[in-house]
C-alpha cells in the first residue's frame, strides 16, 4: 500500500484551500515524509511553517487549523502538533495490521498495486564490446540496468530492456588486423574469445605505444604552456592578492600543470617500458602507423569488404557465446540485442538528415554538429568517410522512437560518457524527440583498495567471470564452514552446499554494487561482501532462510500454515509495530527508488527490515505455547517478512534459499 500517498491525500484538500497552483500545492504535499524519529511519530507533516508568510498566521496556529479539519481517524490513532508547528502522525495499530494481512494475502505482489498511469520506458545497459570478454567494469550497468529493469515492471511499467552490443567498429577493425598478422591458430581453436581478446590487446599496445612516442613532443610543449599559464596567474596575483577570480584561476592553472605533467610521465613510462622489449620493438617496427592500418581494415569492413565481412561474421557468434554464458549465470536476460552492426544501414541517412536541417556542417573534411557550450563539436562522420558511435546513438535512438514510442529512454552507463549525452540529447531534442525523457543514469567506478580502477595485482582487468567464481568460492568458505554448521545443525550434500554458495556468492556480488549510491566510486572488497553480517546480500538471505526455519518449526509441533494463514494480527509490543510499519513502506520505498533510478534505496530498506526483524525474534518468541494468538499472529508477521524481503531481493536480482 502507498501509506504516504494515501496521507498526503487527506491533507490535499484543506491545502488546496491555500495553495491553489498545483506546483505548489504538490511542494508542500511533499513535506509530508516518513518520520527519521520513530520515538516521535510515524510520518510528519512540515507544511504549516511554509504558508506563514502567505497566510499571515503563525505555524502552530496555522497547524491547529490544518489538524481540525484533515480526516485521518480511520488510519492515525493520534494527530498531535509539534514544535512550531510539525503535525505528527501516529497510525493506528488496528488499521496497520488490517494492510499488513492485505499484503500477506497477496505473496507474489504484497498488495502493491500497479501505477495508475503506466510508462514505456526503454532501459539501456550491460552494452558490453562483444570482441573483449567482460570484466569488472561490466558489473554496474548490468545490475543496476536489470535491477531498474525488474522494479519498473513490478510497479506496472512497460520496460524495454535492449543490450547495446558494441560488435561494430573500430575494435574489430584492430582484432581483424591482429588475426590476419598476429593470430595463434592453435589458441584460436582452442578459445577463440581468449585468442581474440590477446590480439585485441596486442594490436592496442602497439598503437599505444606509437600513439606514445608521436605525441611526447605535444605533450611536452603543452606542459610548458602550463607552467608559463601558472606563473603568469601566480604574477597577477601577487599584483591583485585580493581578487578572488585569480585565486579561482591558479587553481585550474596549477590543476592543468598537474594533468600535463602526468600525462607526458605516462606517455615516457610507456615508451620507456616497452623499449626494454626487442620482440616488441621489431613487432611495433614492422608494422607502423598501426592505427592507420586499422582504421582501413575498419573501413573495409564497413564498407562490406568479403574478406573482413566474413570474419567479423565468424568471430561475433563465439563472441556472443561466451557473454551469454555470464548473464545465464547471472541471471540476467534482454528483450533485445540491437547491437550497433544492426544499425550500420541508417547511419547515411542520419547524416543527410542532419544536414538537411542544417544541424550538421562539413568541418575540416568531416561532419561535425556544433552544439552551443560545447568546446568540440560532435563529430558524426569523420573525413575518410567512417562513422562513430554519436552517429549510432542517433540512430539508435530514432529506431526506438519508432519502435517503441517510449515516455521515457534511460541509459545506464559510466559516468565518464556523460558529456556525449548531454551532446546527444540535445541533438535527439533538435530532431524532434522532444516528449521522451532522455535520462542518463550515470554510475561510479569499481576501485581497488589501492583507490584506483580495480585490476588484478598484474595490472589487467579483472574478468567477470573469474570474480564470479571468486565470490562463490567466498561464500563457500563462510557459509558452509564445518563448525558452523555443525552449530546450526544442517546437514547439506556437497550439490547443496554449491548450489547455496552459487546463490549466495553471486548475490553478494550483485548487492555489494547496488548498495552504493549508483553516482558514487566504491571499493570492491571481496572478503567483507559475503559476510553474514552488515548490510550485505548474505545476511539478508540469512534472515530470511532464518523466517523459513521459524515456520518449519511450527509445522514440526503441529501449527500448520493454513491455520496461521488465516489468523488475525495483531500488533502490540513496540518491535512488532515497528517491524509492521517498515514491511507497510515497501511500496513507497519502490517508488521511491525510482523518482532517481536509485536502487540503493531498496538495498537500504531490506537491511533495515532484516535487522528490525533480527532484533524483533531475539526479544520476542515466536512460538509461545501458552499464547497460541500471539504465535498465530507473529508466524504470520514473520512469513510476510520473509516474502518481503525475497521480493525485495528478487527486485535486485538476487536469489535466496530456504536454508542456510
Amino acid at each position: 500500500m502507498r501509506v504516504l500517498s494515501l496521507i498526503r491525500s487527506r491533507f490535499a484538500p484543506v491545502l488546496a484551500t491555500w495553495l491553489t497552483e498545483p506546483d505548489a500545492l504538490n511542494a508542500a504535499l511533499e513535506r509530508i515524509v516518513a518520520s527519521r524519529e520513530s520515538t516521535l511519530a510515524d510520518y510528519q507533516a512540515n507544511v504549516a511553517m511554509p504558508l506563514q508568510k502567505k497566510l499571515g498566521k503563525p505555524p502552530l496556529a496555522i497547524a491547529e487549523e490544518i489538524v481540525s479539519k484533515v480526516d485521518l481517524s480511520d488510519i492515525c490513532e493520534s494527530v498531535s502538533i509539534a514544535g512550531q508547528g510539525y503535525v505528527n502522525l501516529r497510525l493506528s495499530p488496528t488499521w496497520l495490521a488490517k494492510c499488513l494481512m492485505e499484503a500477506h494475502a497477496d505473496p507474489k505482489r504484497l498488495a502493491v498495486a500497479p501505477v495508475t498511469t503506466p510508462k514505456t520506458y526503454v532501459i539501456d545497459y550491460s552494452s558490453p564490446n562483444v570482441a573483449k570478454p567482460m570484466h569488472v567494469g561490466h558489473i554496474r550497468s548490468t545490475v543496476i540496468g536489470d535491477s531498474i529493469t525488474k522494479i519498473l515492471r513490478f510497479l506496472g511499467h512497460r520496460a524495454i530492456s535492449d543490450n547495446h552490443l558494441g560488435d561494430w567498429g573500430t575494435q574489430f577493425g584492430m582484432i581483424i588486423y591482429g588475426y590476419k598478422h598476429f593470430r595463434d591458430d592453435v589458441a584460436f581453436a582452442q578459445a577463440p574469445v581468449a585468442e581474440l581478446s590477446r590480439l585485441y590487446r596486442v594490436v592496442q599496445k602497439i598503437i599505444g605505444f606509437q600513439n606514445a612516442i608521436a605525441s611526447i613532443p605535444k605533450l611536452e610543449l603543452a606542459l610548458e604552456k602550463s607552467k608559463q599559464k601558472l606563473a603568469e596567474s601566480n604574477t597577477k596575483s601577487a599584483a591583485a592578492p585580493q581578487e578572488k577570480k585569480l585565486t579561482k584561476e591558479i587553481g585550474i592553472a596549477a590543476r592543468q600543470l598537474d594533468e600535463a605533467d602526468e600525462e607526458l610521465k605516462k606517455a615516457r613510462a610507456n615508451v620507456e617500458a616497452s623499449s626494454q622489449d626487442s620482440d616488441f620493438m621489431e613487432r611495433s617496427k614492422q608494422h607502423s602507423e598501426l592505427g592507420q592500418r586499422v582504421l582501413k581494415e575498419t573501413a573495409k569492413l564497413h564498407s562490406g569488404d568479403a574478406e573482413n565481412l566474413n570474419l567479423w561474421q565468424a568471430f561475433v557468434p563465439n563472441c556472443q557465446e561466451e557473454i551469454h554464458s555470464v548473464y545465464t549465470r547471472l541471471n540476467i536476460q534482454f528483450d533485445h540485442e540491437f547491437g550497433e552492426s544492426y544499425y550500420h544501414e541508417m547511419l547515411p541517412a542520419i547524416v543527410e538528415d542532419l544536414l538537411a536541417r542544417s544541424l550538421a556542417v562539413q568541418s575540416g573534411g568531416a561532419i561535425c554538429v556544433f552544439l552551443d557550450g560545447y568546446e568540440a563539436p560532435m563529430i558524426v562522420q569523420k573525413q575518410d568517410g567512417a562513422y562513430l558511435y554519436s552517429t549510432t546513438d542517433i540512430a539508435t535512438a530514432v529506431f526506438r522512437e519508432r519502435e517503441f514510442a517510449p515516455d521515457a529512454s534511460l541509459y545506464v552507463v559510466d559516468h565518464r560518457q556523460s558529456e556525449h549525452f548531454q551532446k546527444l540529447f540535445d541533438v535527439l531534442r533538435k530532431i524532434g524527440l522532444t516528449h521522451t525523457e532522455l535520462k542518463h543514469v550515470e554510475f561510479g567506478t569499481v576501485l581497488g583498495d589501492d583507490g584506483k580502477p580495480f585490476k588484478t595485482r598484474s595490472g589487467t582487468v579483472v574478468g567477470l567471470n573469474a570474480m564470479l567464481d571468486e565470490a562463490v568460492n567466498g561464500a563457500y568458505e563462510v557459509v558452509c564452514d564445518p563448525d558452523r554448521l555443525q552449530k546450526s545443525g544442517y546437514v547439506f550434500t556437497e550439490a547443496e552446499k554449491r548450489q547455496i554458495s552459487e546463490t549466495v556468492g553471486l548475490g553478494a556480488i550483485k548487492y555489494a554494487d547496488l548498495s552504493h549510491n549508483r553516482t558514487s566510486n566504491y571499493v570492491f572488497d571481496m572478503q567483507k561482501m559475503v559476510q553474514l553480517q552488515g548490510n550485505t546480500a548474505a545476511y539478508i538471505q540469512y534472515m530470511y532462510a532464518r523466517t523459513r526455519s521459524i515456520l518449519r518449526n511450527a509445522e514440526s509441533v503441529g501449527i500448520e500454515a493454513v491455520k496461521w494463514n488465516a489468523a488475525p494480527l495483531a500488533l502490540s509490543e513496540s518491535l512488532e509495530l515497528s517491524l509492521g510499519l517498515q514491511l507497510l513502506r515497501f511500496e513507497d520505498m519502490l517508488n521511491q527508488s525510482m523518482v532517481e533510478y536509485l536502487p540503493n534505496l531498496v538495498t537500504e530498506y531490506l537491511y533495515e527490515t532484516a535487522k528490525l526483524f533480527a532484533s524483533f525474534y531475539v526479544q520476542h518468541k515466536v512460538l509461545e505455547p501458552d499464547a497460541i494468538d500471539t504465535t498465530m499472529s507473529r508466524l504470520r508477521l514473520t512469513d510476510l517478512t520473509g516474502l518481503t524481503l525475497s521480493k525485495g531481493l528478487e527486485l535486485l536480482g538476487i536469489g535466496v534459499v530456504e536454508r542456510m
